[in-house]
């Protein structure tokens, strides 16, 4: 019953975000009482809590994966905040709810923590780079935190959710060729930060 009501929680969130996700929605999703919810999460901050660390963890799993197959730093930092930007934009309602989404405090608080797996990941690359004199030396946890604070701010606008402003219903806020441009342009500002030098992609 709990794994049923942490994936009816997930598919809510993927579609409509955290907001969509109510206690209702999620006990009508997964056909049970309000009250079998609350007798396996004490409460929708812990449920949340919970779908936000899973969902993370798989994010950053694959962040970390992406740097595998690629020979140098350059390569490998590319790979990695490629991998970061396209995931966002392929599923933008849960990124945006990853990301950005207003929510609990204590899920803001697990969202500071896995923005640190991330860095962690991103830090050692630097220390990498420092060592085989692909990047300058610099202070490479400082400048880990600011690439991933760089990736997801530049994800806010494309990812956020239709407001009054997009009238346009049935154009879509991204396209396809507006995403490849974008994650370009991230990849690019990325390396140039960390390397100092121009890079084209």
């Amino acid at each position: 019953m709990r794994v049923k009501i942490l994936r009816s929680t997930r598919n809510l969130v993927q579609q409509s975000g955290f907001k969509g996700a109510t206690v209702s929605a999620i006990a009508e999703d997964a056909n049970v009482a309000t009250g079998t919810l609350y007798r396996h999460f004490p409460s929708k901050s812990a449920l949340f809590s919970e779908i936000f660390r899973t969902a993370t963890e798989i994010e950053v799993r694959k962040v970390a994966e992406a740097i595998e197959n690629n020979t140098t730093v350059t390569q490998q930092l590319i790979a990695a905040v490629n991998c970061f930007s396209k995931r966002a934009l392929t599923a933008p309602q849960l990124a945006w709810a990853l990301i950005a989404e207003p929510v609990d405090p204590i899920v803001d608080a697990d969202r500071l923590r896995y923005r640190q797996a991330y860095a962690d990941i991103f830090e050692q690359l630097i220390a990498a780079g420092m060592q085989s004199g692909e990047i300058p030396n610099q202070h490479k946890s400082i400048s880990a935190a600011a690439l991933v604070g760089a990736m997801a701010e530049s994800l806010v606008g494309p990812l956020s959710p239709p407001n009054k402003a997009n009238t346009d219903k049935k154009k879509p806020l991204v396209t396809v060729k507006d995403k490849e441009a974008l994650i370009n342009s991230i990849a690019r500002f990325c390396v140039q930060a960390v390397t100092g030098q121009e890079y084209s992609l």
